[in-house]
């Protein structure tokens, strides 16, 4: 491999599910605020909303994943439409 192309802060970082809690380290170089302590070692740590052990795919599992209420919103605005529909 060539010298000097790879970048400097290249490091290990916690990774988070936020749906599970499910944490795993890993090389990266993602700017993070946050920290977690994981076997007396301090790591940067990255929240995710979906991950290996929670994907549908990879679990086998179907499970809906709304974190921001999008369903919610569309099924009111498709709520609207259709009474709207029926006048």
């Amino acid at each position: 491999m060539k010298k000097g192309i790879h970048p400097e802060n290249y490091r290990m970082v916690a990774f988070r599910d936020m749906s599970n809690g499910h944490t795993f380290l890993n090389k990266s170089t993602v700017k993070t605020r946050e920290t977690v302590e994981i076997d007396g070692v301090e790591y940067p740590l990255v929240k995710l909303e979906i991950s290996n052990t929670s994907h549908p795919f990879y679990t086998g599992k179907v499970k809906l994943v709304d974190t921001a209420g999008r369903v919610d919103k569309f099924m009111s605005r498709y709520k609207k439409h259709m009474d709207e529909r029926k006048r």
